[in-house]
């Protein structure tokens, strides 16, 4: 992708929810359990709430043009409602999703998975 600041928010959010995906997968598979519980544990993590958790984890380490970036896919008006969250959450996570499609886009993977690595330890801290 040559700048995927034109992309819309939908966009990065929708290759985000990939990447945020294969992160959480990939840091699982080094915790050698069964591949059911793994998918329970994957399930447990992917979703609107444990984004939005792993969004605090970060927003102190986001720099001005990385919380920009969140903001639009935050204040995206998609057309979904939320299934197992309230409104702030699912609007959370999107941002964090078009965060992560955003940095992997702009081939910014070492930085992508430095915020991980934080969100990754904050989860581990709540278990």
């Amino acid at each position: 992708m040559d700048n995927p600041n034109l992309l819309s928010p939908s966009v990065l959010a929708f290759v985000g929810d990939a990447v945020y995906g294969l992160y959480v997968r990939t840091y699982l598979a080094e915790v050698n359990r069964p591949s059911g519980e793994l998918h329970k544990l994957s399930v447990k993590m992917v979703n609107a709430s444990a984004q939005a958790q792993g969004f605090g984890f970060i927003e102190p380490h986001l720099t001005e043009k990385e919380i920009s970036v969140f903001k639009r896919g935050r204040n995206f008006h998609t057309g979904n409602t939320p299934k197992n969250s309230t409104g702030g959450e699912y609007h959370t996570a999107t941002g964090l999703e078009t965060l992560f499609g955003f940095l992997y886009l702009s081939h910014q993977n070492e930085r992508a998975k430095e915020l991980f690595d934080i969100i990754w330890q904050g989860i581990m801290d709540t278990l």
